[in-house]
Order: structure tokens, then sequence, then C-alpha cells
């Protein structure tokens, strides 16, 4: 997947969290819900961003870390929303499996430049 293919659907995935936030019914724990959820949710776009602007193979992972972490989050965020009944499990399903396929990806991306590192660190480059 290239960089920009990516960033397409991070954005995606963050516009598809804004119109879960926007449908959700309104209450005080959805409400807290929702904010949690839509930081988390699309903050990895934000940040997958940035990585793409890093100064070194090492900021370029911590930076991929970031959105690794915001996409775990953002998975357990869809979780609760869907078993507190707030919005279907149903309408959710699709954006949990997006979720989890984008968290993969990342994951397989850290791995890879970590294996570049230590192939750079063993060849003396």
């Amino acid at each position: 997947m290239t960089e920009s293919e990516l960033k397409f659907r991070l954005k995606q995935f963050a516009l598809r969290i804004i119109k879960l936030v926007d449908n959700m019914p309104y209450s005080t724990s959805s409400k807290a819900l929702a904010n949690q959820i839509m930081r988390s949710g699309t903050s990895p776009y934000a940040n997958y961003c940035s990585a793409c602007l890093a100064k070194s193979d090492k900021d370029f992972i911590n930076k991929l870390k970031i959105v690794e972490e915001e996409l775990d989050e953002t998975q357990h965020w869809i979780e609760l929303i869907g078993e507190s009944g707030l919005v279907k499990e149903g309408l959710l399903t699709d954006l949990y499996n997006e979720c989890t396929e984008l968290l993969r990806i990342i994951v397989a991306s850290i791995v890879t430049m970590k294996n570049k590192m230590i192939t750079k660190e063993i060849n003396g480059i």
C-alpha cells in the first residue's frame, strides 16, 4: 500500500468516526464516549501525515507508534459504544473491521521499518 493510499484510508476512517459521533444519541454517557472516540479515531490520520514528514527512520517509527496506540484505543471505544447499546453493534462492524485492518497495516509498517534499521546497522549504513 502506498503512502497516499494509506493517507486516504485513514482520512476516510476519520470521516466515518465523525459521522458516527454526529449520529450518536445525546446523553451524558454518549457525550463522554463521543469525545473519546472523536479524539482517538481522528488522530491517526493527522499523526500518519506527520510520520510521513519524519526526519529519520527512528522518528518515523515513533510517530507510527502513536498511530498504532490511537487505533488500538479506537477499537476499544467502538466495542464499548456497541456494547453499551448507544449504537447497534451491527452498525459498527464495518468500522471496527476497518480499524483492525488499519492497525495491522501500521504494525506491519513498524516491523518493516525496524527490520530496515537493523539491516542498516548490520551493513554499517
